[in-house]
């Protein structure tokens, strides 16, 4: 049995019970719509503002089916080198672009990118591959649209929407040119691992995990599909660089060393760093808690990294 008070420290204790008095454990027991609504409501106590230099358009892209919301950060003179395209976390059934509306504002700032924040359709009412098809048309649209590299970043389900775009744009003449995946599901080996000596993780458990695919899929068998679970998949090679940041205490942790490994052994640019002591959602963490702090930082590093075409691990 993983001792937890051993691995987390006071501060990030402190966001878990926060976090928990908000968005409690037993939540996805609700509907999905109480589900929606108790996410939101902790999206909102956690907002943080937004940066002084950074402005932001809401606005849509048009497909031929519907339109896909998006949100638009700027700052008074961006970086040329990259623009980022960011999908949000929430089990790709909770979240949208005010869920992760700071986050993607501070990315912004610190980085000097313009950052495009994604609002891809969401399970039950749009079922696998729906999310994945507004990540494609977004990537096709950022393609169309800017002339600067496109840098892919996300988090938690957004990391797998980032990921499966990557493979599924290998042979397209503006692939991205990196991947920053922030504590991505990747569809890895749930028998060994942080599957199961992080099971009963704080903020996610497996049982989280099972009910999450179970929506997305609609409870179907999707074993093997590459766009659903990019650890699957049998070709890793020409891959973008990818970086991936997960945290220590979370199931998912071992789906980054996985992708990790998998990258390197076709000769591709990856490395994976797990944060010690974290959870999965310290994001929201990142202004109360020192590690959660100093993994942004990370984060923010990487994807100005990448967004420049350089590699430094």
């Amino acid at each position: 049995m993983t001792d937890y008070n051993k691995l987390i420290d006071a501060e990030t204790w402190a966001f878990i019970e926060r976090t928990n008095s908000y968005y409690p454990p037993d939540t996805i027991d609700y509907t999905i719509d109480q589900q929606r609504e108790i996410y939101d409501r902790m999206c909102r106590e956690f907002f943080a503002g937004y940066p002084d230099n950074v402005t932001a358009e809401t606005t849509a892209i048009a497909t031929p089916s519907h339109p896909i919301p998006i949100r638009i950060y700027l700052t008074p003179a961006p970086e040329a080198a990259a623009m980022v395209l960011y999908f949000h976390g929430g089990g790709f059934i909770l979240g949208g672009l005010d869920s992760h509306d700071d986050v993607c504002a501070e990315l912004c700032s610190r980085t000097g990118f313009e950052v495009v924040s994604v609002d891809y359709r969401l399970a039950p009412e749009h079922l696998h591959p729906a999310a994945f098809d507004d990540a494609i048309s977004a990537f096709e649209w950022a393609a169309t649209t800017y002339k600067r590299a496109i840098l892919l970043c996300g988090d938690s389900a957004g990391g797998n929407l980032c990921a499966s775009v990557s493979h599924a744009t290998r042979g397209h003449a503006r692939r991205p040119i990196g991947q920053v995946l922030i504590y991505p599901g990747l569809g890895g080996d749930r028998s060994q691992g942080s599957y199961v000596a992080h099971a009963e993780a704080p903020l996610l458990t497996v049982r989280d995990l099972d009910f999450y695919t179970n929506i997305r899929t609609g409870g179907e068998d999707r074993t093997g599909d590459l766009t659903l679970s990019p650890l699957a998949d049998a070709d890793f090679a020409n891959l973008p660089p990818t970086v991936l940041i997960t945290a220590q205490c979370d199931p998912l942790s071992s789906d980054g060393e996985a992708y990790r490994d998998r990258i390197v052994a076709a000769e591709g640019h990856a490395y994976w760093l797990e944060e010690p002591g974290l959870v999965h959602g310290y994001l929201r963490a990142r202004h109360t808690v020192g590690r959660a702090r100093s993994s942004f930082t990370r984060i923010v590093d990487a994807v100005s990294v990448l967004g420049r075409g350089e590699w430094i691990w």
